[in-house]
């Protein structure tokens, strides 16, 4: 069984469907409950939705609480994350709690709280970015929460070994979701000129690397940063 937060859209929803669609049970979460009935349909088998934000502690215990009902967790992907362009100079409080909130203990929180429910040998997943290796101008704040993401993965590989349970980042490049499209098109297109590959990626593969880090295909592989980021961060 996997639980995929922000399951309803981009790479949470294409990992969902790809998960599904290889025999999983899958539960994905959206804070949107429009969005999350319409990403179950797509999905269209082996998949509840659960409305929550992964930054509202009791949202957390409610989500668990129906995983429990139909048993443990093989897969945990934590999937969401905020993204914005404010640079030095105009960063405020707020902005800054906002993208701490979700992307760090959001995140910290959906690992913690599942930790009664994974099963010995489970794959724990969490979306990183390769803006955490790159100097991008008015990436600051989102660059530094998901390098606090990188530094999760290396202790928890440590503290889980007993259980044989696996941690891995995996860590995008510029990928083509509804998130990126409301970025400011000129800061996109920065970035999207410094991949070597030369433009986005689809959500289907970043799936794709999810599905490798959390089969069996990947069973020697724990505590790295998979970058599926067109060279992005390599050069």
């Amino acid at each position: 069984m996997a639980v995929i937060t922000g399951g309803t859209r981009g790479i949470g929803l294409a990992t969902a469907t790809l998960f599904a669609n290889e025999g999983a049970y899958v539960f994905v979460t959206g804070r949107h409950q429009k969005e999350l009935d319409e990403a179950v349909a797509s999905i269209g088998k082996n998949v509840t939705g659960v409305q929550g934000d992964v930054a509202n502690p009791d949202d957390l215990d409610r989500l668990y609480e129906r995983v429990k009902a139909r048993g443990g967790i093989d897969i945990l992907f934590a999937n969401v994350g905020l993204g914005g362009f404010v640079p030095l100079g105009s960063i405020t409080e707020d902005y800054y709690d906002k993208m701490f909130d979700t992307n760090v203990k959001g995140l910290l929180f959906t690992v913690q709280k599942a930790l009664p429910l994974l099963n010995n040998g489970a794959s724990i997943i969490l979306t990183g970015s390769a803006a955490a290796a790159k100097g991008t101008p008015g990436f600051g704040v989102y660059a530094a929460s998901k390098a606090a993401i990188r530094s999760f993965v290396r202790t928890w590989t440590v503290e889980l070994k007993d259980r044989h349970i696996r941690s891995n980042v995996l860590s995008p490049g510029p990928v083509s979701t509804p998130q990126t499209a409301i970025q400011p098109p000129e800061a996109i297109a920065r970035i999207v000129a410094s991949v070597p590959m030369g433009r986005m990626a689809e959500p289907e593969e970043i799936a794709k690397a999810a599905l490798f880090l959390a089969s069996d295909e990947s069973s020697f592989i724990t505590g790295i940063e998979l970058f599926a980021d067109g060279g992005r961060a390599q050069v």
